[in-house]
């Protein structure tokens, strides 16, 4: 079960339910996918609504590896959510909104 006090969130990927977090690790590997942007440059990014297939991608891979699992982002743009695209979108913002709100309910 995630702890949302930690910056977990569940989300059903690939068929599974799964723990994503992203981690200090994570928040570096994504400062690197994204060009060096730092942390509050990640946030303000995503904060204004727009985020592409491969942002996606990125960030729940990200949160996958912060929480432990061994996948790769190819495997990651295999994986099929409930809701399609706008499903993927609301497991980013979900996981953003835990990792970035201190804590607590979204």
């Amino acid at each position: 079960m995630a702890n949302r006090h930690r910056g977990e969130i569940e989300a059903t990927l690939g068929g599974e339910q799964r723990v994503l977090v992203l981690t200090l690790g994570a928040l570096a590997e994504l400062e690197d996918a994204f060009g060096g942007e730092d942390m509050l440059a990640l946030a303000t990014r995503f904060e204004t609504g727009r985020i592409g297939a491969r942002d996606a991608i990125r960030v729940i891979g990200a949160g996958l590896r912060g929480a432990g699992a061994n996948v790769s982002d190819g495997e990651v743009a295999e994986m099929s959510t409930d809701g399609g695209a706008a499903g993927y979108i609301a497991i980013v913002a979900d996981l953003l909104t835990a990792t970035f709100s201190g804590g607590g309910d979204a």
